[in-house]
């Protein structure tokens, strides 16, 4: 039996640079002071800054809360595929 994966809602709410909050977060690849690499539903994404702080963790839920002065956010990698047209998905 295929296991069916849920793409999470992704999302980002911040305040002043200095709070803020991620949503659709799979996965924590790595984590500093100056820098936090997060695997997201959209592909990963890069958060520069300074005294970095993940202040709370929740990847069941997909949740992310950092504290910090956040300098640049970056994505890299790719979206996840979308289904594509109704043509497209029938001539697979």
């Amino acid at each position: 039996m295929e296991e069916k994966k849920t793409v999470l809602p992704h999302g980002i709410s911040w305040q002043d640079r200095k709070k803020g909050s991620i949503t659709g977060v799979t996965d924590v690849h790595s984590f500093d002071e100056n820098l936090v690499v997060l695997e997201t539903s959209q592909g990963l994404l890069t958060l520069k800054g300074k005294n970095l702080h993940v202040s709370r963790l929740m990847l069941e839920q997909g949740e992310v809360e950092l504290d910090g002065m956040i300098e640049s956010m970056i994505y890299s990698g790719r979206r996840p595929e979308t289904k594509g047209s109704l043509l497209r998905r029938m001539l697979r």
